[in-house]
């Protein structure tokens, strides 16, 4: 699909639209642009909820509308341009959006399918090759951690959030969830994607309320201290949501296909310079915490 270069565009067409974005058109009263990006754009409302605009290579999302055609927003929009938000459709300077017709996506995996089969994927991260990161997941993209000792200080927060979510100790894990979020650089700091990663593992590690009530304690918590972007992938991990690539991940782990598992593995860790990474090392590092505290073994 040819990428579409500053041509004049009465409307793009939606493919599908996270389940609770409906609400989000419905409701804002003030959006405005929070990133312009070449495949896409993020909006934020007056209650700081993000509306994240992608090209279907992006796809679906916890908050994302995918729309149809393979458009250059950075050529199309500035952040002061004009936006406004219906239940239908969506302007954006002079691209307008139809929204009606959108296939709506579910963003929750089928946590308590996952918890069931906790031993099984156990086993099968287990048998991940893990040479393009550390296990459990260290200090990659971690830009503050230049120094053996900022490195020590980083590893053992790392190592204090996966055993306390490991035990569902939430005081501990809350304390160290406080001293992760907003750690690093960059849109998603590299602390908040640990987090992210560790919260996905509490709801397949722990029964559905227990995983449930500490995730969302968690993402509370943390999404306060750190940037607008950060903060929606964090609450949306709360509430039990991820996105596409995550779904994929999960699926293949509830399968026996290793190839499939390193394909979908691979996918995540191709996201930004190192924020797949820091997930996966956050999801990896919680589910091996976990495993050892239940007695399974890695072999």
């Amino acid at each position: 699909m040819p990428v579409i270069h500053n041509a004049r565009m009465p409307f793009l067409h939606t493919l599908s639209l996270a389940s609770g974005l409906n609400g989000w058109l419905a409701t804002s009263l003030r959006p405005r642009l929070l990133h312009v990006f070449d495949r896409a754009c993020n909006l934020i409302d007056e209650r700081g909820e993000v509306l994240s605009i992608v090209t279907p290579q992006i796809g679906d999302g916890p908050f994302n509308l995918v729309i149809e055609e393979n458009i250059c927003f950075s050529e199309h929009l500035r952040l002061e341009s004009e936006i406004f938000a219906s239940p239908t459709q969506l302007h954006l300077g002079d691209l307008s959006v139809a929204v009606a017709n959108a296939r709506i996506w579910n963003p929750c995996p089928d946590w308590e399918k996952l918890h069931a089969g906790k031993g099984e994927i156990g086993h099968r991260l287990s048998q991940l090759r893990m040479t393009n990161y550390p296990m459990p997941g260290m200090e990659i993209g971690f830009a503050a951690a230049r120094s053996d000792s900022m490195t020590a200080h980083v590893q053992s927060l790392v190592s204090n959030l996966s055993s306390s979510l490991a035990a569902a100790d939430v005081p501990s894990s809350l304390l160290a969830a406080r001293k992760l979020a907003g750690l690093g650089a960059g849109l998603t700091p590299a602390g908040d994607d640990y987090l992210m990663g560790a919260i996905y593992a509490v709801w397949i590690a722990h029964p559905f309320e227990v995983a449930g009530a500490l995730a969302k304690k968690i993402a509370d918590t943390a999404a306060p201290l750190t940037t607008s972007l950060s903060a929606a992938w964090l609450r949306s991990a709360g509430k039990g949501e991820a996105g596409i690539l995550w779904h994929e991940f999960f699926n293949a782990l509830l399968s026996k296909d290793q190839a499939r598992i390193e394909e979908s593995k691979t996918k995540i860790l191709a996201v930004g310079e190192s924020s797949g990474a820091d997930a996966l090392a956050g999801f990896t590092g919680v589910f091996a915490s976990w495993m050892e505290k239940a007695g399974f073994s890695h072999g």
